[in-house]
């Protein structure tokens, strides 16, 4: 039985077209729609509030504290790739910084999430380029121990497949599954007009929630016929 490598190299993406009507979305409304699921840890936190992204996953596993595998996946990944690299949560040594970052805008990757530590951070508010990382710190990395590119990962306490959907805000980073972005969609379509005539309705000063007696009651809170 043959072995998978461990860079692979093709995958099908989500579509271009799914990802732009994604970046239209608060991650928030993708996570509702898709039940609740696939949010990343929020460890995983945008450098500034203000920065975005939405794009196909490019999955990187490392060993912590060695990047040898994220340099290689730059060397790699496509425009419009989203690297979201499995650092196991550790925060002793910073994964990458301004340099490398910085070959990731150039290249005209969507964004980088790591669970894990990055350093630079000023730089990085200046470079215009969205990251998501775990933490800071000025340790740099080895470059010693292999990994892999583009199999399935955990990030964040997410699974992540490459060419995902993968959104992130200042809320922090949700991951669709690929063949199922197009239907949640539809869905976010409908849930932000739901949300919206709210919004509207609270202006108005109906400030109750319809649904909240019922689960009240289907909790015990209230009894049948009892009333807030």
């Amino acid at each position: 039985m043959s072995q998978l490598p461990e860079i692979i190299r093709d995958f099908e993406r989500v579509s271009a077209e799914v990802v732009q009507k994604a970046s239209s979305f608060q991650a928030a409304i993708l996570a509702d729609v898709a039940g609740r699921r696939g949010t990343m840890n929020a460890r995983v936190a945008p450098v500034h509030h203000d920065m975005k992204l939405a794009g196909p996953a490019f999955t990187v596993e490392v060993r912590p504290g060695d990047n040898l595998m994220i340099h290689a996946a730059i060397a790699l990944a496509k425009p419009g790739d989203i690297l979201v690299i499995d650092g196991k949560g550790d925060q002793t040594a910073a994964l990458m910084g301004t340099l490398m970052l910085s070959a990731c805008k150039k290249k005209g990757l969507g964004g980088v999430i790591v669970d894990g530590a990055i350093r630079d951070k000023l730089e990085l508010l200046e470079l215009g380029f969205p990251v998501f990382s775990a933490g800071f710190n000025p340790a740099g990395p080895t470059k010693f121990v292999p990994g892999r590119i583009n199999h399935p990962i955990s990030c964040g306490g997410a699974m992540v497949n490459p060419g995902d959907l993968v959104v992130g805000d200042a809320d922090g980073v949700v991951v669709i599954e690929r063949a199922k972005a197009p239907a949640m969609l539809a869905l976010a379509d409908r849930k932000v007009a739901d949300e919206a005539a709210r919004i509207e309705a609270i202006a108005r000063g109906d400030t109750a929630s319809k649904w909240l007696p019922a689960a009240l009651r289907a909790a015990g809170v209230l009894k049948e016929g009892e009333t807030l």
